[in-house]
């Protein structure tokens, strides 16, 4: 099995020491530098760049620069997604993002998750989980959402939360790590 096959069934791999992995990373941050460094006024060119860069848009999507990924390939977006400044999301898992999604400045999607074990982590080895982010959700700024996480519909994430554990629908969650604080009602 390749290290990219590891790497999407979420199983131990190398990422630094295999070829097509580092072609592929190099390849989107490529295309990240690009879009990143367009002029701001270029809008039909920087929404076509991020529809080189990740795997799955939908008609109506934004994303402010700066932004940064590592493959771009396991990134979905649904309708109506936005940006702002700044997103990062490491994408070595599956990261999808549902209808009606509104991101905050500063946030950042993790799926890469390193052992606990000291030996092994030295070795350079990694896995990944997927992240799925459902309909309606707002995100505020500051977030960081790990590795394995699903969050619900209608969920709003306060600002500077850390997402650890899934989120169910309609609640907001916020804090360090992230707690249910309230129910939104329909």
């Amino acid at each position: 099995m390749s290290e990219k096959e590891k790497m999407l069934n979420g199983e131990l791999y190398m990422p630094e020491n295999d070829e097509t992995l580092f072609n592929e990373r190099i390849k989107c941050k490529t295309l990240c530098h690009k879009y990143n460094n367009l002029p701001p006024d270029k809008l039909d060119e920087r929404k076509e760049l991020i529809k080189q860069i990740v795997g799955k848009t939908q008609n109506k999507f934004w994303i402010e620069q700066p932004f940064y990924c590592d493959y771009g390939y396991n990134i979905e977006l649904g309708e109506n997604f936005y940006s702002n400044h700044n997103l990062v999301i490491l994408d070595c898992a599956k990261v999808k993002f549902g209808d009606n999604v509104f991101i905050g400045p500063n946030c950042g999607f993790y799926t890469a998750e390193h052992p606990l074990d000291a030996e092994t982590r030295n070795k350079g080895l990694e896995y990944a989980k997927p992240i799925t982010i459902g309909n309606n959700v707002w995100i505020g700024g500051g977030v960081t959402i790990v590795a394995g996480v699903t969050v619900g519909n209608n969920v709003v994430i306060a600002a500077g939360a850390v997402v650890t554990k899934d989120v169910s629908d309609n609640c907001v969650v916020a804090g360090v790590p992230a707690k249910k604080i309230k129910d939104i009602e329909n």
